[in-house]
């Protein structure tokens, strides 16, 4: 069978094969600053996601970011909880960390 073009010029195959990918650059990890109230009675939580740190450099970042905030917060789940509505600080934080943080949600 002959290959089938798709986007950005990716060439996959679909015969009895896998399908191969091929060009396919690595996953940077994305990292999402969000707003979340769901389950807090309406206050608004900064819910940071996607970082690639363990446990322990998870909780050495949230105090940093607690601090610069002046808020408090926790990590929870592998995401980091900041109490308040923090989001364009976090992302201009997190990009100063060298970390490409962007903004979701609404």
């Amino acid at each position: 069978m002959k290959p089938r073009h798709t986007y950005r010029g990716v060439v996959q195959r679909t015969a009895s094969r896998a399908t191969t990918v091929l060009n396919a650059p690595p996953a940077a990890p994305r990292v999402r600053v969000g707003r979340a109230v769901a389950g807090r009675g309406g206050k608004a939580v900064s819910v940071i996601s996607g970082l690639p740190l363990d446990t322990a450099g998870l909780e050495e970042l949230a105090g940093r970011l607690k601090r610069l905030c002046g808020a408090g917060g926790t990590v929870r789940n592998g995401t980091i909880e900041i109490q308040g509505e923090h989001r364009a600080r976090l992302v201009a934080e997190l990009g100063k960390l060298g970390y490409a943080a962007k903004p979701s949600g609404g």
